[in-house]
């Protein structure tokens, strides 16, 4: 379903978004009769609230929508995405009550409510449409929401039609679209290309493993992507419990979202040169299948204790930093579905962040606090570097003790980076319905990292 805002429309019918101290002054504002059909549906302005009041003929005149207080509107947002799909279908314009990033917000959030992942069934109604508000970037907007459909789309496929190869085809797709060219590394070429992590993880399964290599631009500092691909992990020998397993589609969500803030990217035509790296695996059981107290050998030279096979994603990650980082990039951003210990320490909603830069840190929190994109920054805390050193080799992918995981697993991803970088650990996944974000597959830190770009580079 494509995410963009109506056309010219001779008559769209007015939204006023009205706070509820304002109120009594908006329904005061109505025609009498107006005033009278407010007070028969009991419309005082709480959040959420919508009151589509009827013209003489029993057509629809106008629509308020209640915006409830500031204290409200902190717990949570997209707020206006609630209400699309209450509406009648039709043409709307979003006449009073927001101005700024919040009407920004909430044009994004309406453009948002639209998406739906109808890939198995059949399509539901159209939404309600938004004529693009004055005063905001609306080819922007929409460009933002278009490549949040691809990053749900990809997340929401399940594993049987979303495993490497199909996750490869989707990155020629947008690299088609978006005239970037593309590079892919695939079974055991893989070792003769010093990739030996990416292929030990990917060899049990008969989907096999490959490094996608996508790049874009000409000019401007170089950006590099690493998101991981991991199309449906099993946890390998150490496999997960079936309860574990449930949603281990979403594993690829950090592919996910790197191809969705790829395609934002480009599609704005920012001065800069983007890489994309996507190892992209199935992490399945065989007799080839990796082992648990293995030591592997790594891009870097750095070899591996193997304590656990189901902490597989850090390890094709690793690989794909080391290639990143030989040529000395200005920013390297890896996101990755990595550990439940982050979502323990943050829950759904907000994305961990890692970085040594103060300066990195507060363009990104400051970003996220503009687009209503929720991060949150995590330590990279030297003393636990002592927990991922096992002795028998110089690393452990899966320290015992069970404590601080996600910490350890991004120092562990620190040591195969040496240009400045930042790593989310992300969920990518809505486990519940909230206004714009249907249950299912989400991108997490994305629009942050976009508005944040021009301070991370000097754009």
């Amino acid at each position: 379903m494509p995410l963009a805002f109506a056309g010219p429309n001779p008559a769209p019918v007015p939204v006023h978004i009205v706070e509820k101290d304002h109120a009594a002054a908006a329904i005061a504002a109505l025609p009498e009769a107006g005033q009278h059909w407010a007070a028969t549906q009991g419309f005082v302005g709480n959040l959420g609230q919508l009151l589509q009041v009827p013209d003489a003929q029993g057509g629809l005149a106008q629509v308020l929508v209640g915006y409830g207080t500031a204290q409200n509107r902190a717990r949570g947002r997209f707020h206006l995405g609630a209400v699309v799909r209450q509406l009648p279908e039709g043409v709307y314009q979003i006449a009073s009550g927001l101005t700024g990033t919040a009407l920004e917000e909430g044009a994004l959030a309406w453009l948002l409510a639209g998406y739906c992942f109808d890939r198995y069934r059949k399509p539901i109604d159209p939404v309600a449409a938004l004529v693009a508000p004055d005063g905001i970037d609306a080819a922007r907007i929409q460009i933002i929401a278009q490549a949040e459909a691809l990053t749900r789309d990809l997340i929401n496929t399940p594993a049987s039609d979303m495993g490497p190869e199909e996750l490869e085809l989707a990155a020629r797709d947008l690299a088609r679209a978006q005239n970037a060219t593309i590079s892919v590394t695939t079974g055991d070429d893989l070792l003769d290309a010093n990739f030996p992590l990416i292929h030990t993880v990917g060899r049990a399964s008969p989907r096999e493993p490959r490094l996608i290599d996508l790049r874009w631009g000409k000019s401007g500092p170089l950006l590099t992507l690493v998101g991981k691909g991991v199309c449906f992990d099993t946890g390998g020998l150490n496999i997960k419990p079936g309860a574990s397993m449930v949603l281990m589609k979403k594993d690829m969500g950090g592919a996910a979202t790197v191809l969705g803030l790829a395609q934002m990217t480009m599609a704005l035509g920012l001065n800069l040169r983007l890489r994309v790296l996507i190892p992209a695996v199935e992490n399945s059981i065989a007799g080839n299948a990796f082992r648990p107290q293995d030591i592997l050998q790594s891009r870097k030279g750095l070899t591996v204790e193997i304590n656990n096979t189901d902490a597989e994603g850090r390890l094709v990650l690793a690989d794909a930093l080391a290639l990143a980082d030989e040529e000395a990039p200005d920013l390297v951003i890896s996101m990755a579905t990595l550990t439940g210990a982050a979502r323990v320490a943050v829950g759904p909603d907000l994305a961990p962040f890692y970085t040594d830069s103060d300066d990195h840190a507060a363009a990104i929190a400051a970003a996220a606090r503009a687009v209503a994109d929720p991060v949150w920054r995590m330590p990279f805390h030297d003393p636990y570097e002592q927990m991922i050193e096992p002795g028998i080799a110089d690393l452990d992918n899966a320290p015992g003790g069970g404590m601080a995981g996600s910490i350890t697993a991004a120092l562990f991803l620190r040591r195969f980076v040496h240009s400045p970088y930042l790593h989310f650990d992300i969920y990518g996944w809505q486990p519940t319905a909230a206004p714009s974000r249907s249950k299912g597959g989400v991108g997490m830190g994305a629009r942050a990292i976009l508005a944040a770009l021009p301070r991370l580079l000097n754009l």
